[in-house]
């Protein structure tokens, strides 16, 4: 006795589909697989690479040696790390809310705007950000030059004379208005966004209300974006913590007031490339990398606790 099995049509199509499924799904990882080769051999492997580096020493008396973690514990009780965090961590404390009460600000009042002004306005306030970081610093480096800026020619009209702008003392805020200056834009644009997707009928609402438009803005507008708010003080507050590129430039104006270890990642910098200290410079990489991990993520966890999230 012979038997045979008949193929139901609703089986075929069922097999059709899983293979439909299956060849997409080879043409998709086709198309990603260029990304990840390149994602992988300029970031996966030097960072695999470089934290094997920290976890060695190296010296002319002694040659090379695997010490493990105690490169480390060195670098958490480096008075020149630890120096440079504390002041990344007061850079953070003024700057993000600096950043954000411009973003916001410019952001609110675009959002009332329904003329060809807010287009020319949110050209003008985010133009900072698509200049170059570098570009942007040696551009404020002429103007705060106390030789070549236009600073003391401003000031003497006044009758005052100009401050040095790039003394120890006034460094600070200086670099905080470059920081401001080149970022507030792009936050702006982030709020910006968040404004235009709320729904004109919850204003409309509110005035029918008797609300004015400084409640609209504090009482509905703002608690409305409070999730754009606090990826633009993530955003900021990693930036911050990595803050490199600003002070390497005003270095070269005002070195006596930017030391090399002013920022970790200058101090990083400085041990690789001018003292060839490779595995200590790795071991301060990546322990400005944890200390950046653990205050993003405390801040993320701190905003959803605030808000009942788990």
């Amino acid at each position: 006795m012979t038997s045979s099995v008949i193929a139901t049509p609703g089986a075929v199509g069922t097999r059709r589909r899983a293979s439909g499924i299956v060849r997409r799904q080879r043409v998709g990882w086709l198309f990603v697989t260029p990304f990840l080769v390149i994602f992988a051999a300029f970031l996966i492997f030097p960072l695999i690479y470089a934290f094997g580096m920290s976890l060695f020493s190296s010296t002319l008396a002694t040659g090379t040696k695997f010490v493990g973690l105690a490169n480390y514990l060195k670098a958490f009780t480096d008075p020149l790390f630890l120096g440079g965090l504390g002041r990344v961590a007061l850079y953070a404390i003024v700057m993000i809310p600096a950043q954000l009460i411009v973003a916001l600000v410019a952001a609110l009042l675009l959002d009332n705007l329904a003329t060809w002004l807010s287009k020319v306005s949110r050209l003008l306030i985010f133009a900072p950000y698509a200049i170059p970081v570098v570009v942007g610093s040696l551009m404020w480096s002429f103007l705060y030059s106390p030789r070549f800026g236009p600073a003391g020619t401003i000031f003497e009209v006044f009758g005052m004379e100009a401050p040095n702008f790039l003394s120890s003392d006034n460094i600070f805020f200086s670099l905080v208005n470059v920081v401001t200056w080149q970022w507030a834009g792009y936050y702006m644009i982030v709020i910006y966004a968040a404004l235009r997707s709320i729904d004109p009928a919850i204003y409309e609402a509110a005035r029918i209300d008797g609300a004015n438009g400084w409640q609209i803005a504090s009482r509905i507008k703002v608690p409305m974006i409070s999730s754009s708010m606090v990826m633009v003080i993530t955003f900021a507050l990693i930036g911050t913590l990595q803050f490199f590129t600003e002070p390497t430039v005003l270095r070269s104006v005002a070195s006596g007031a930017l030391p090399a270890d002013y920022t970790p990642n200058m101090y990083a910098f400085a041990l690789a490339f001018s003292y060839s200290q490779f595995n200590y410079a790795s071991t301060i990489a990546f322990s400005l990398a944890i200390v950046v991990f653990i205050g993003s993520f405390g801040f993320l966890f701190l905003t959803r606790k605030q808000n009942g999230l788990k």
